[in-house]
């Protein structure tokens, strides 16, 4: 990509979405490593677990969802409240989307059964490696380290 060049270049279409920041037993985060093609935000890029709320449903029911269309994984009742960003994209005549987070510890066995169906794959890295040498989504790359700092604090 030369230097001013943005790489996405379909519609701005912003929308509600959740996002979970999942940590293995180890402490380790479990990350989308997003697909490598155009037309999508970040591609190549690792991110979070998560995407657009449908009709009708709270944040925590798409995140719900979500994982059990991304990952194979049914988190019920398993997620925690983190954070709520609102990002205003009036700059580009459009409204402010909210985009919640939750956190979940997985077990070994829910790793195990993890079955990516969206994206390249899934990634399992420490929190320094992930902040300071990974490429991530921005705004999930905020919540990581909110999340870090909220659990060194507890």
């Amino acid at each position: 990509m030369q230097a001013g060049q943005f790489p996405y270049t379909g519609p701005l279409n912003p929308i509600d979405a959740s996002a979970v920041v999942l940590t293995g037993p180890a402490g380790q985060y479990v990350m989308q490593v997003r697909d490598d093609k155009t037309g999508i935000f970040y591609p190549g890029h690792l991110g979070l677990f998560g995407g657009a709320l449908r009709n009708g449903e709270s944040f925590e029911q798409a995140a719900v969802r979500e994982l059990e269309e991304e990952i194979s994984l049914n988190m019920e009742g398993r997620l925690t409240f983190l954070t709520r960003m609102t990002i205003g994209f009036e700059p580009m005549g459009a409204e402010s989307v909210e985009r919640v987070f939750y956190s979940a510890v997985l077990s070994a066995d829910d790793i195990a059964e993890i079955q990516v169906d969206e994206g390249q794959g899934y990634d399992l890295v420490a929190a320094e490696p992930l902040l300071l040498d990974r490429r991530v989504v921005p705004y999930d790359a905020f919540a990581i380290w909110l999340h870090c700092n909220a659990i060194g604090r507890t």
